[in-house]
């Protein structure tokens, strides 16, 4: 829930006053005493006696809506005619749309688009299949694929209900990378359908972008999708969260003068994120690590491993600690959460090494509140928008897919990751680095230029396969 007014949840309110009088100020001071904040206000239609106007609010969720509603109603003289939530008004009929690149114009046009021109092109593909990434939209097209399992904070909704989600990530792509990108919403949560769909539907795309599929499947369809597939499978719950964790902390160690190497981290959250995280903390350096879940600490004595967690035991906590979160946390230099939220207070970050790192990024209520971290930790970074050093995927995914594409890389590896992360991490430069501007906007313009270059340069043209860490 939002502490304080987003356009998250901004409605506009079409309402009728009285043409006389302080008709419109009232309205204001009505939302402002209901807690709302008025971002606009227009006068659609003036008469001599009615003034009909919109005002658009900003709220702090549904229920702050309706209370401003009803404040608005209050005034004396108002009648309400209609309510919009410009949120839902966004995703009417959908967020993105295919475009045609070429004119068409007249029937010359057409028949060099489609027949019998276009026969010709798909002969030179059946001669060659490579030439699939010159000829089609295969070079510049990712398949954003899903279950629906495990969508944003909000657990396992189903196919349709990730597609606005999955809308959303393609307009992203398209946004920031100029990439195409098709939203694939699967009715099955079966991992063996999910692999063979989307290994029979994989000709036509340059990249595969696993989103929003619950753990521990997300691990076995990645794993196995990379092996069958000879273009890149990125799972950005995983991947893309690791790159931008590895950048901003890079840059937080820099700001409180500590190394990756001698730190002391500690980790909550040990599925499909923290374990991708785990593994490129590792791969870059880092070498005292405690990884907790819902029971506590992972280690090697505990009872009830699976694989995944297994590995965490057998590659972190090397003085066997077997306490809880709490206990884990103390006299550590730095904590990572990718859990659940209010797991932690200020006092529990008071018990940390002097200058400490919080990283609280459950969404949208972290691990630990924000304000209370800043009491204590000298660099805080959260999932949210409302507060510096929001950690958000969009710093990784475009520019991560701009340069696989661009490489025509048949795979990611760890070294591609590690290249994306210093290269975020490189875009804040020393003069405006910070406690509170450890990683940049999403909107910097050089964010996935230079991102799509590193992945790029270390693609080579030729990458195949991935390197487990």
């Amino acid at each position: 829930m939002a502490t304080v007014p987003s356009v998250s949840y901004s409605i506009t309110v079409r309402l009728e006053v009285p043409a006389g009088g302080k008709a419109v100020s009232l309205l204001t001071h009505a939302v402002e005493s209901a807690g709302g904040v008025v971002t606009a206000l227009d006068v659609t239609n003036a008469g001599h006696e009615k003034l009909r106007i919109d005002v658009t609010c900003a709220a702090r969720d549904t229920d702050h809506a309706q209370a401003i509603v009803d404040q608005l109603e209050a005034v004396e003289g108002v009648v309400i005619h209609k309510v919009s939530d410009r949120t839902f008004l966004m995703h009417l009929g959908g967020k993105i749309e295919m475009v045609s690149k070429v004119p068409l114009r007249n029937r010359d046009e057409l028949s060099m688009a489609y027949t019998p021109g276009v026969a010709r092109v798909s002969m030179a593909i059946a001669r060659n299949k490579e030439d699939a990434r010159r000829l089609t939209i295969k070079r510049n097209t990712v398949a954003v694929v899903t279950d629906g399992s495990a969508v944003l904070g909000l657990g396992n909704i189903g196919p349709e209900a990730a597609l606005p989600v999955m809308e959303g990530k393609a307009a992203l792509f398209k946004r920031f990378a100029g990439i195409d990108a098709w939203p694939i919403c699967l009715d099955t949560q079966d991992v063996d359908e999910i692999v063979r769909t989307v290994q029979v539907i994989a000709p036509g795309f340059g990249g595969i972008n696993l989103e929003d599929i619950g753990a521990p499947r997300c691990f076995e369809i990645e794993r196995r999708l990379r092996e069958l597939l000879d273009i890149p499978v990125f799972h950005d719950d995983q991947h893309g969260t690791a790159i931008c964790v590895l950048a901003a902390l890079t840059n937080a160690l820099r700001v409180v003068n500590k190394d990756l190497e001698t730190v002391k981290i500690t980790m909550a959250g040990a599925g499909a994120a923290g374990t991708a995280v785990l593994r490129l903390l590792l791969a870059a350096g880092a070498r005292n690590i405690v990884v907790c879940d819902y029971l506590g600490a992972v280690h090697q004595g505990r009872d009830d491993l699976d694989d995944s967690l297994r590995w965490i035991a057998e590659h972190t906590n090397e003085e066997g600690y077997a306490g809880d979160l709490r206990g884990a946390v103390k006299d550590a230099d730095v904590f990572v959460g990718v859990s659940a939220p209010g797991i932690l207070t200020g006092d529990d970050i008071a018990t940390m090494a002097k200058d400490p790192v919080v990283f609280a990024l459950a969404n949208p209520e972290p691990e630990v509140s924000p304000d209370d971290a800043r009491e204590h930790a000298a660099v805080v970074a959260t999932g949210r928008s409302d507060f510096p050093n929001q950690i958000n995927n969009v710093l990784a995914f475009p520019g991560v897919f701009r340069g696989l594409l661009d490489a025509q890389a048949g795979g990611v590896t760890d070294d591609m990751l590690l290249a994306a992360a210093g290269a975020l991490a490189a875009v804040v430069t020393p003069e405006e680095l910070g406690p509170n501007y450890i990683i940049p906007s999403v909107f910097h313009p050089d964010v996935a230029t230079a991102v799509a270059a590193a992945v790029r340069e270390s693609a080579g043209g030729r990458a195949r396969g991935f390197t487990e860490a």
